[in-house]
């Protein structure tokens, strides 16, 4: 099963290995990896994509929250969280197929970003599922480059990360 954790780090050299380093020593895959500054300068927030049960899935988590460059780590949920992921897609086109393609990719939003005299270089942004039909669309035209971005998310509605750093400190206090 596919999980996706975020992971509120302090923003500093080495934390990323650090992190990326626990999941190697107790060999859990990673499937994706996106890592960036949040709207607080001295944090990052790195996405972790894994697959595994919920036992395996808890002990990543617990792992995670022994760390101390980690500040809080929360599972998003598919159902009450918000994912995308970038995705650059190189194709074929020449005058026989450009129009063809371009429908297709308007169809989709995706937005052309190069445009030579025979390719295209599209950016779509979404889903998965949603990429993968488009990259799958574009199979008969001659696929020649795909690159991905790791996958990002943000919970829904008013809940966010720093209820789980406020639920680390309230819980770290009273076990001391």
């Amino acid at each position: 099963m596919r999980n996706v954790l975020s992971v509120y780090v302090h923003n500093q050299p080495g934390v990323l290995v650090r992190v990326a380093s626990m999941f190697s020593r107790r060999e859990f895959n990673i499937d994706s990896l996106a890592v960036g500054v949040t709207q607080s300068p001295e944090r990052s927030r790195i996405t972790v994509v894994v697959h595994g049960n919920e036992g395996l899935v808890d002990q990543m988590i617990k792992q995670l929250e022994k760390m101390p460059d980690v500040v809080a780590v929360q599972r998003l949920d598919k159902d009450s969280a918000v994912f995308r992921g970038l995705t650059m897609i190189k194709v074929k086109a020449d005058d026989t197929n450009r129009l063809d393609v371009l429908k297709m990719a308007e169809l989709f939003r995706a937005h052309v970003i190069d445009v030579q005299a025979t390719t295209l270089i599209f950016e779509i942004t979404g889903d998965d599922d949603k990429v993968t039909a488009f990259v799958q669309l574009l199979s008969p035209y001659g696929v020649l480059e795909v690159i991905r971005t790791g996958l990002i998310g943000l919970e829904r509605g008013e809940h966010t990360i720093k209820e789980h750093c406020e639920e680390r400190e309230y819980y770290g206090k009273n076990l001391l």
